[in-house]
């Protein structure tokens, strides 16, 4: 074998390796995510890039790039917390991934009334923090910010999270009574009057089974506010968010 064919040959599998390495750090470590939507404004931001845990809840089929038909089920399960910032494939279509703060766990009672949450018939406490713009999500427009304090999950402390509320009127402000099923839990945007979630049993996201969870967000490592176009290199520096780099997801 002469030395240019085994030079080719040690490229291609020093190429190989880094594959598989980015794989599996991707299915058992980190996943990268960007954020294509403003359902989650106030937390996360159109243009946010993002790191999701996906050893937090567990392993799944949709832990791994292009959920495999390998195996039903998690392993290593774990059920989420009341207020952590889940990615999820789309219950309809288990291809599309969205992303959604968790409300709900199994067994759970969750009903908005007049804008209010309430979770096992007790009204969420939410305190206001005054008005906020809306931004890099279709036409600007202020609404009113809160202060959401979500019950404690068992073993754990109430959570407290802030949220958008353009009016307590919306199409998904008065809901009935949601029974959260077993192996499943309930999701909702903190752009409340913003959000296809799972107040929409018929066209939007209804219930999310345990199994369609891929992971926790964690943590932004990176955001751009849209205003530079990717040749337009000099404008770069003033497109990023720099004090959103390295935030913890909360």
């Amino acid at each position: 074998m002469s030395k240019k064919t085994g030079g080719w040959l040690e490229s291609i599998k020093t190429v190989v390796y880094a594959g598989l390495i980015a794989v599996g750090i991707r299915t058992v470590a980190f996943e990268p995510f960007n954020i294509p939507s403003g359902s989650m404004i106030p937390t996360l931001q159109v243009g946010d890039y993002l790191f999701v845990s996906k050893y937090a809840y567990g392993y799944s089929k949709h832990s791994i790039p292009f959920s495999p038909d390998l195996f039903e089920g998690r392993i290593l399960g774990s059920l989420p917390e009341r207020g952590d910032v889940a990615v999820f494939k789309f219950p309809r279509d288990n291809t599309t991934d969205y992303i959604k703060r968790i409300i709900g766990l199994p067994g759970d009672r969750i009903q908005m009334r007049s804008g209010r949450l309430y979770v096992n018939n007790q009204e969420v406490p939410r305190e206001s923090l005054g008005l906020y713009t809306v931004e890099g999500d279709g036409p600007r427009m202020t609404v009113r910010l809160f202060r959401e304090t979500l019950p404690a999950s068992p073993g754990s402390h109430p959570v407290q999270h802030r949220i958008l509320e353009a009016s307590d009127e919306g199409p998904y402000d008065n809901t009935p009574e949601f029974v959260v099923p077993p192996g499943n839990v309930f999701a909702m945007g903190d752009n409340r009057d913003n959000s296809l979630d799972s107040r929409d049993m018929d066209r939007g996201v209804g219930f999310v089974p345990v199994e369609n969870l891929v992971g926790r967000a964690e943590m932004i490592f990176f955001s751009v506010d849209g205003s530079a176009a990717w040749w337009e290199v000099w404008d770069w520096p003033f497109a990023i968010r720099w004090s959103r780099l390295f935030q913890f997801v909360r």
